[in-house]
Parts: structure tokens; C-alpha cells; sequence
């Protein structure tokens, strides 16, 4: 089977400026099998309603991920517009993502339920929000890799040893 092509989108002024380094997007990489997942796409913009849109579509649509991560800008401050934009450009939500996110969170802090990261489906791409601290962006991945897969086989209507949804 083919790898899952992978998009990793950092949200961050001040990545996108150069005032700080990305560790998130780094880690969400570092957690992806590289048997299983190809990343294609990688970069950073800053919490822009305008460039997170534009990419996220960009990155659906032309370039043609099957998976897309962001990590960043999914919290409580006016800046953290992430699960806006991505409102924005997905067709259809994938509630039970992000709830499972959610879920596998609060085992391992309280502060899992300050992330407001979304999930939903664009085209044949998936696209989730991951929180911004390195350690929530990791631990996301980590609970996404059992069921990524078969989501991404579905969506594009291959056929899939998993059970049925």
C-alpha cells in the first residue's frame, strides 16, 4: 500500500516570524511511522485567517494530501483562530477526531480541555487541529495512528482490511 501523503501546518506569529523555533510541527513528524506516512508538506504561517484558509486548501485541493495536521492556535487567546479557518475550508466535520482527541487528553493533563482543535474532511483530505505544546501535538498523533489508516482508505474509497464504519 501506498504511504498516507502528509501535510504538517504549524500555526505561530512567532515561528512565522523567526522569533521562535518550531518544535511542534518537528514532533508531529517525528511521531508519524515513516513506512506508513509520507510527509510531503511543511511549513509554518502565522495566525492569519487568510493564510491558514489558503493553504489547508491549497494543500486538499492541488497538492492532493490525504492527511493534513496543524498544530497551533487552537486555544482560548483572540489570536488562536486555527479551528476557524479550518472551519472554513472543510466540506464536512469529523467530530469524532476531534473527540477522541479530546478523550485521550484529559488522561494526561486537565488543560487538554483548553484546545478547541476541529477535525473535518475536505475533498479526500483529512484535516485536524493539534494542539500547539510539542508533548499535545505528539500525544495527538499517538492516538490518531490507530485509526488514520482506515480513515484515509474509506475517504478514498479503497479497500480496507479494517472493520466496517
Amino acid at each position: 500500500m501506498e504511504p498516507i501523503r502528509v501535510g504538517v501546518l504549524t500555526i505561530s506569529d512567532r515561528c512565522s516570524r523567526g522569533e521562535a523555533q518550531d518544535r511542534s510541527g518537528p514532533a508531529i513528524i517525528d511521531s508519524l511511522p515513516s513506512a506508513q506516512y509520507h510527509v510531503a508538506l511543511a511549513e509554518i504561517v502565522p495566525d492569519e485567517h487568510e493564510k491558514i484558509a489558503a493553504t489547508l486548501s491549497r494543500w486538499a485541493d492541488e497538492d492532493h494530501c490525504d492527511l493534513i495536521l496543524t498544530t497551533g492556535g487552537t486555544g482560548f487567546s483572540a489570536r488562536d483562530i486555527t479551528p476557524e479557518a479550518t472551519l472554513r475550508v472543510i466540506e464536512r466535520e469529523a467530530s469524532g477526531l476531534s473527540t477522541l482527541l479530546t478523550v485521550e487528553g484529559l488522561k494526561k493533563t486537565p488543560f487538554a480541555a483548553l484546545s478547541r482543535g476541529i477535525a473535518g474532511i475536505r475533498g479526500s483530505a483529512i484535516i485536524i487541529n493539534l494542539p500547539g505544546s510539542p508533548a499535545g501535538a505528539r500525544e495527538g498523533v499517538q492516538s490518531l495512528l490507530p485509526i488514520l489508516p482506515h480513515a484515509v482508505d474509506v475517504l478514498k474509497s479503497r479497500e480496507t482490511s479494517h472493520p466496517a464504519t
